[in-house]
């Protein structure tokens, strides 16, 4: 691949450095001249139509396959997880397994897959606000039916950063001229630890965040080129990101309306009638009804697209099952922001690498929610970027959508080093936070108050910073062509994340255990102990928090689990769990043994409760109960053997009890 600039299959240029994000093109800003649009499309004239497309697929196809290998090597052993029979240890991974699974059944049977009651059996629970991402489950589903659900997830966990990788480098090639600018852009964007730790452990949010370079890219195209399969081409997008992840199509949306909104405010000049007609080398901006009539029609293919989301999600709101309780919100606005100066801190690839010296000015963590830190090498190519390209407004535009989400994802409290700053501070719900951080007002624009992660925006800050970076890189490649290698192996030691040994793993399968249980035909239920109903936001009373291959095992044998795990937990659907006598006994004696202690003699009021429980695991038709290793306590096996059940078999650490 060499430096000239790309095309596309019609033989049109990509790079076209711009005054404005997607505007046209714009005075070279001093570097060393490449052939001009007229030279370019007259020598692609020389050639055959299908030579220039072949020409260019064969490209694309080089650096996507490059970029999937870059993306499975810097995330392994994770690739390995395919033939070696494991998953994260996460309840998040069963998740993601249960899902795949669940579409690829609802699918099969034509059933609505935004409602289940195969996870907190009988009650059920809606699924609109949940990680279910239904675009993905059916576009994995060949390979769900062929090879199992565990498959899907982690041939997807293992392909993502390459993909995001791909993705970044076609916008970049948009924006920088030269393939190794381009090349670098996206690979500090799909190998940053910070994105490689999300293909890892939330599935859901990097598959989302694919969607940013798609949008931009789209709506790039749509500004240079208005027409009705641009329009249509980001309205899909745009719709594909909310049958993704909601979360990441807002981010998504942030992103497009930067994009849009200064074009649709901008005044038509010369040029622009012929440009939207597709006539090449005529810069300029269309009629306000031109542009009022593509974005019109994004909008529409978006909603279209996205309906059966939305219609999921609206239903789950009237319902009441989207609420949660506002003190536990606001404790996420303050506790979920990143720190300073940890987010332009080296990533912790670094000690790994062996590089100790490093340890004072490398992020430290948490990494319960992400690696958040744009690392060194990025933050210092992403300023140098800023400054060799200054004189391009679409640059400083970068610059400040880069710093802008920065601060958002600072979250509602100023944290410096190991020490909270409130400054301005007001008390939510009992909660204390800062009325100038960004943040507290981002959450306040409606629909945004659910955005409870603000660390999670430094995957949109990654988009300025990349094309930032790349354009340093890019500079290097022209100016100090010896610096360019030094400087990606130095970027290299950041990328990347191997998983993390405190998660350890768990297996697809456990035949001896679940081999009876599939057997039995039966839907009857399958309770879990330990036992609880958990959502993203913690409610009260929900239980404890069950072994993650509890819903990897439901996928196999089929049977409706007690037990589930919903990103967005209705408090209705914990209610309806807890009227249940059964659960409400199972629940009080996991949580509160000391207070029940007399609950086990059967005497007295107890009794009576014993009898309500055991009458209720006969109608709700439980059928087997596992007592997994870490609840194998003497109060909760009473508490079994009083309401019916018995030992039936042991199989991997895991006491079977089947009704008496």
């Amino acid at each position: 691949m060499g430096d000239a600039p790309g095309q596309d299959a019609r033989g049109v240029a990509l790079y076209q450095p711009a005054d404005s994000i997607g505007s046209e093109p714009e005075v070279s800003d001093g570097r060393p001249a490449e052939l001009g649009p007229a030279r370019r499309r007259r020598l692609g004239a020389m050639l055959p139509g299908r030579v220039r497309a072949s020409g260019a697929a064969v490209r694309h196809l080089t650096v996507l396959a490059c970029c999937l290998a870059a993306g499975v090597a810097v995330t392994w052993p994770r690739a390995a997880y395919l033939t070696e029979g494991k998953l994260p240890a996460t309840r998040d991974g069963g998740s993601y397994v249960w899902g795949f699974w669940w579409m690829a059944h609802q699918v099969e049977h034509l059933g609505n897959p935004w409602f289940t009651r195969s996870i907190a059996a009988p009650v059920g629970a809606q699924l609109g606000y949940h990680a279910l991402m239904p675009l993905e489950g059916v576009l994995m589903i060949p390979v769900t039916l062929a090879f199992g659900p565990s498959a899907s997830y982690n041939l997807l966990s293992a392909l993502m950063p390459g993909l995001l990788c791909y993705a970044m480098y076609r916008v970049a090639r948009l924006w920088l001229r030269s393939q190794v600018g381009a090349i670098a852009a996206g690979g500090f964007f799909g190998l940053s630890s910070e994105l490689t730790w999300h293909a890892w452990y939330q599935l859901n949010l990097a598959v989302g965040v694919l969607f940013l370079p798609l949008a931009l890219e789209a709506a790039v195209r749509l500004r240079r080129r208005p027409g009705w399969w641009q329009a249509v081409i980001l309205g899909a997008i745009l719709g594909a990101s909310l049958l993704t992840d909601q979360e990441s199509a807002i981010m998504v949306a942030i992103l497009v309306l930067v994009v849009l909104l200064p074009w649709l405010a901008r005044r038509p000049t010369p040029g622009g009638a012929a440009g939207a007609a597709g006539i090449p080398g005529t810069p300029g901006t269309p009629g306000w009804a031109r542009r009022l009539a593509v974005t019109a029609v994004t909008v529409a293919v978006a909603l279209a697209v996205a309906s059966p989301q939305i219609a999921a999600m609206v239903a789950q709101t009237r319902s009441g099952g989207a609420s949660v309780p506002a003190g536990a919100v606001d404790v996420d606005y303050v506790h979920s922001g990143t720190s300073l100066p940890a987010l332009f801190a080296a990533s912790p690839q670094v000690i790994s690498h062996g590089l100790t010296a490093l340890n004072a000015v490398s992020f430290h963590g948490p990494t319960l929610d992400g690696v958040a830190t744009f690392g060194l090498v990025l933050t210092a190519l992403a300023v140098a970027g800023l400054a060799v390209s200054w004189r391009r407004r679409s640059a400083r535009q970068l610059g400040l959508l880069w710093l802008g989400v920065a601060a958002l994802s600072l979250g509602s409290t100023l944290k410096i080093g190991h020490h909270v700053y409130v400054p301005a501070a007001e008390v939510w719900h009992g909660v204390r936070l800062s009325a100038v951080m960004p943040f507290t007002w981002f959450v306040q624009v409606p629909g945004m108050a659910g955005f409870r992660e603000a660390a999670r925006l430094t995957m949109l800050a990654f988009v300025p910073a990349a094309l930032l970076a790349g354009a340093a890189v890019e500079w290097l490649r022209y100016h100090a062509a010896a610096l360019v290698i030094p400087v990606l192996v130095l970027a290299a030691l950041e990328v990347g994340w191997a998983g993390d040994p405190a998660v350890g793993t768990m297996p697809t399968a456990l035949p001896a255990l679940d081999r009876p249980i599939a057997a039995d035909h039966s839907q009857s239920l399958v309770v879990d102990v330990p036992f609880g109903v958990r959502g993203g936001v913690p409610l009260r009373g929900e239980g404890a928090g069950f072994n993650p291959e509890v819903q990897v095992l439901a996928t196999a044998d089929g049977h409706p689990r007690a037990v589930g795990f919903v990103s967005r937990l209705p408090a209705s659907t914990l209610a309806g769990i807890r009227r249940h006598a059964f659960y409400n006994g199972l629940l009080t004696v996991q949580d509160q043994p000391a207070t029940v202690a007399e609950s086990l003699t059967g005497t007295g009021t107890y009794q009576a409760l014993l009898a309500a429980a055991r009458l209720d695991a006969r109608r709700l038709d439980v059928g087997w109960v596992l007592v997994w290793p870490c609840t194998d306590r003497p109060d909760i096996i009473r508490y079994l053997q009083k309401t019916g059940f018995r030992l039936d078999y042991k199989a991997d650490g895991v006491l079977v009890y089947r009704p008496g």
